[in-house]
């Protein structure tokens, strides 16, 4: 009996898989270092020593466990960026954390660096963006998921960047151009997806135009216009109002390398592109996982170690955030899932299948087919458990099948359909 006439739904499957879909969860940590080896007449090996702060980051990374490890202020030199890896990543017990390469094209002194878990992740490629005072880094992974041995990842996209410091229209000129700089490239020379813009902007307000051009750039860019997870645009120096969201300054006194005045600055963002909050390209980002290390609101204007007692991290994590830099890290998660929103399947039926929308937002199946053939349709839940089965036969030409799941709850499913010699496809749906 030839079902394909008695039904017709609308949205339609997701991807094609052979095993049940499934999540992972990704860290990412964000962080200035303060002159991380770099040593100067103001930072020097007594207030800022490269040692001392090793003991602090591997507190904070022991900790945080990041499955990603953004930072700005690191030194030129390519043996302090090793020395992370193997000192700090790489230590109590971990072996597992690999780098990107160094880059300096704007001849600076501080630069920046991407680490990762390699346990979950790929380096695939990495660029330099914008070069006006400091690279704007572009690192490209890829998920170590269950379809990669099928050619089915998931990339993301993190864009780190340290703009421009100090208050000032000339300064703020200089942080215009440098995202400026980096829309364009992207614009030019990339497609929509997975991207995160990370990193030390040193903007004051949400109106600043550097800013701006991140959040509400102009129609030519808006492909990659990225979001705050927190939504809390406003005039953030100095005002009580953000003293949740203040990344800068941990001390009130400083040290001499570290700047002082207590927290009174959001300086420190991870900004992320639709796809990442809308979950459309296998990553989405955790409602309510945003947060600065460290900040309990409760020291605006103050040293993080000054009372009230700061109980938002151990007693020596807290000490490792108040000595190590001046700057609190911001972290958030991802939610990753196993494959691709794109079909994967057996060769013979490349380009045969198509999931269509249609105005009830229920899923069809269209399916090309050369011969007829008696299939086989099945619906599975994402532990396995075959939820509905049925029999079909398909004629030579374009069939339209609806996808019984209007009575099932909200959530995804695999469908797989088989001919009678057991090739076929597998597609993910949303109900």
């Amino acid at each position: 009996m030839n079902l394909l006439m008695k039904i017709r739904f609308t949205l339609l499957l997701l991807f094609i898989v052979t095993t049940a879909w499934s999540q992972d969860t990704l860290t990412l940590l964000q962080y200035n270092l303060l002159n991380y080896g770099n040593y100067t007449s103001y930072c020097t090996a007594n207030n800022n020593s490269h040692e001392q702060k090793d003991i602090y980051l591997r507190a904070i990374i022991n900790y945080t466990k990041p499955d990603v490890f953004t930072v700005n202020e690191l030194s030129q030199y390519e043996f302090y960026h090793d020395r992370i890896l193997t000192e700090v990543l790489n230590s109590s017990g971990r072996n597992y954390y690999r780098r990107a390469e160094l880059t300096n094209l704007a001849g600076s002194y501080l630069l920046n660096q991407l680490y990762y878990d390699s346990r979950k992740l790929v380096l695939y490629s990495q660029k330099v963006i914008q070069y006006n005072v400091r690279d704007v880094n572009l690192y490209t992974l890829y998920a170590r998921n269950d379809g990669l041995a099928r050619g089915d990842t998931i990339f993301i996209n993190c864009i780190v960047a340290h703009l421009k410091a100090g208050s000032g229209n000339s300064n703020a000129a200089v942080r215009t151009t440098m995202t400026r700089n980096a829309m364009e490239w992207l614009r030019l020379n990339a497609k929509p997806g997975n991207f995160l813009f990370m990193g030390d902007f040193n903007i004051y307000t949400s109106d600043e135009t550097a800013y701006q051009n991140l959040i509400n750039p102009l129609p030519v860019n808006a492909s990659f216009r990225f979001f705050d997870p927190i939504n809390m645009p406003g005039a953030w120096n100095n005002n009580y109002d953000f003293r949740y969201w203040h990344t800068q300054s941990v001390s009130a006194d400083g040290n001499g390398c570290q700047a002082g005045g207590g927290m009174d600055d959001r300086f420190d963002f991870i900004l992320a592109s639709a796809s990442i909050m809308n979950g459309n390209q296998g990553v989405k980002y955790v409602t309510d996982s945003y947060y600065a290390l460290g900040q309990d609101g409760r020291h605006y204007n103050k040293s993080i170690t000054d009372a009230p007692a700061n109980t938002s991290v151990p007693s020596n994590v807290l000490t490792a955030l108040g000595n190590n830099s001046d700057h609190l890290p911001v972290m958030m998660k991802l939610s990753l899932s196993s494959s691709l929103p794109n079909a994967l399947c057996d060769d013979a039926w490349k380009g045969q299948v198509q999931l269509v929308y249609v105005p009830d937002n229920f899923p069809v199946l269209r399916i090309r087919l050369n011969e007829a053939d008696h299939y086989r349709l099945r619906i599975i839940g994402v532990t396995g458990m075959i939820l509905y089965e049925t029999s079909v036969y398909l004629s030579p030409g374009i069939n339209e099948y609806t996808v019984p799941i209007n009575g099932f709850s909200p959530g995804f499913y695999l469908v797989r359909l088989e001919n009678s010699h057991f090739h076929g496809v597998t597609l993910k749906v949303v109900r």
